[in-house]
């Protein structure tokens, strides 16, 4: 099997996104276990957003495309394999962000061009990230977590975590550009109806 018929096949797109799911819920209940609750707890959002989509349309493969998946399964993952948490937590974010943008292009009647939606997937992880920082705050309060050390890496966190959305985004605009992937709404540049 190619990488092409991987990309393009709606169904085999669905199956490898569902175990990619699969495999970051059992993290995130890993991550509830454990006591990271915060972790777990974004985790699991992460996956809810990720299912939202065919849960509400009740089919299977409305899905968004599995290596948007993956990058989102790397990252909820990643603080397991050794990676600095602050990193994971900038792809985690940011990946959320894609795909929840990713998720209104293609399973909603928003139409957005694609420099567009990379500057509003970044808009969008900042807002994300301003969520996060919340629940960092209330997480060291009542869970006498030690997340939020110092208002300047509280700064710089925003910065990093909108390069890393910016990255990510035209990566992505990249990958759409070149592979077309499976359930991608084609749209004349006039405006006309989905084909």
């Amino acid at each position: 099997m190619t990488i092409e018929k991987l990309i393009r096949d709606k169904r085999m797109n669905a199956l490898i996104a569902w175990v990619l799911t699969a495999i970051m819920a059992t993290s995130a209940l890993e991550s509830v276990f454990t006591g990271a609750l915060l972790w777990g707890g974004f985790e699991l959002f992460l996956v809810a957003i990720v299912a939202a989509p065919a849960v509400s349309v009740r089919d299977w493969t409305a899905i968004v495309s599995w290596p948007l998946v993956a990058v989102a399964t790397f990252a909820a993952g990643a603080g397991a394999a050794g990676l600095p948490f602050e990193t994971t937590v900038y792809l985690a974010v940011a990946t959320l962000a894609l795909i929840v943008v990713v998720e209104l292009e293609a399973f909603t009647s928003v139409e957005l061009s694609s420099r567009f939606a990379v500057g509003f997937a970044a808009l969008t992880t900042m807002a994300l990230q301003a969520l996060w920082t919340v629940a960092q705050f209330y997480s060291d309060q009542w869970l006498g977590t030690e997340y939020l050390r110092s208002q300047t890496e509280l700064q710089w966190d925003f910065v990093a975590v909108t390069a890393v959305a910016l990255a990510l985004g035209m990566v992505f605009q990249w990958y759409t550009n070149r592979f077309e992937p499976a359930g991608a709404v084609t749209r004349a540049a006039n405006g006309a109806k989905s084909s």
